[in-house]
């Protein structure tokens, strides 16, 4: 098992497989880390043949699909196999690896789709709450802000440069998933605190570092040390869940569908090219709104228990008939 699990994590030498991922890289646009992981998964697809890919059938992934849940793998695991085999399948038959898809009918086991769990308006504003004025809090401060007020992904963040934020205008310009480039507003609050941070910047960053946030050694900052920055902060502001990037992303959505009700224009800030994907905030708004209506409707609320010995008691554990 050990050997296997080494061997899911090498990239596949295998010449389909590398030309597959080549493409992945240079036409989708795809990160290094979602590369790894279709390499993973096709690594698993390829051990299925023993030789030429045309050999690949559909009861071979369905195997691999049982194979999968026997040892304990998540349905979100199995899904992300059979996509990734979906999807290599579909560019081999273009590129006469294959005559057909094998993965093209199968379909993977049905998972109940979690909500994210999100920050409330008082939660947001706790974790915003200035905690010192060197620098380091400043530039910490300017990456809350900027992610709650814009939205932003974590890439997104960390590949920001200097020249893609108008604070004049209140526009950021960032460059999303599939190399999709969108703009979207910077709040006032968010403002204020990038000025301040952008006024010690300097005295970390030379003048030929374009990161808008870098580290106290001048070098652009990256996924991980944001990542650990933000839950530093949470923690300090005593939130009760870790705070990370994407929690306040959920957070910028969520606050701003329940205000406006404008689903296309959170797909747009968000920047889904699908707008199934933006769906997931209704069922959270739905949520706030269901909490009001019980709280609230005079049909909705639970009974209360009439007094011991009053009109309408029951004995104990019952409900009134």
């Amino acid at each position: 098992m050990r050997a296997e699990a080494e061997s899911d994590r090498a990239l596949p030498d295998d010449p389909a497989v590398v030309a597959f991922l080549d493409h992945l890289r240079s036409e989708r646009g795809l990160s290094e880390h979602t590369l790894s992981a279709y390499a993973r998964d096709l690594g698993r697809l390829r051990r299925l043949v023993a030789g030429a890919w045309k050999e690949l059938q559909p009861a071979d992934l369905r195997r691999a699909a049982a194979a999968l849940a026997r040892d304990g793998q998540n349905p979100r695991t199995i899904q992300r196999f059979l996509s990734a085999a979906r999807s290599f399948g579909r560019w081999a038959v273009r590129a006469g690896w294959m005559d057909h898809n094998p993965a093209a009918a199968i379909r993977g086991p049905r998972r109940g789709r979690p909500l994210p769990r999100v920050l409330d308006v008082d939660q947001a504003e706790q974790a915003m709450r200035p905690q010192g004025e060197d620098a380091l809090e400043l530039r910490d401060r300017a990456m809350l802000e900027l992610f709650y007020s814009s939205g932003l992904r974590l890439s997104e963040l960390t590949g920001l440069d200097l020249g893609g934020l108008d604070l004049d205008t209140g526009l950021v310009r960032v460059l999303g998933k599939g190399r999709r480039e969108r703009t979207v507003p910077v709040g006032r609050a968010a403002r204020a605190v990038l000025r301040e941070w952008l006024a010690v910047r300097a005295d970390w960053a030379g003048p030929d570092q374009p990161a808008l946030f870098v580290s106290q050694r001048g070098r652009r900052l990256g996924n991980r040390a944001v990542q650990h920055r933000l839950a530093q902060a949470g923690l300090r502001a005593g939130l009760p869940e870790r705070l990370h990037p994407h929690r306040l992303r959920h957070a910028f959505a969520s606050h701003l569908l329940e205000s406006s009700g404008d689903l296309r224009a959170v797909q747009e800030l968000l920047g889904h090219a699908d707008l199934a994907t933006t769906q997931i905030y209704t069922h959270l708004d739905f949520q706030h709104l269901a909490q009001v209506y019980d709280s609230a409707h005079p049909r909705a609320r639970r009974p209360s228990r009439a007094p011991a010995g009053g009109k309408g008691a029951t004995s104990a554990g019952e409900e009134p008939a």
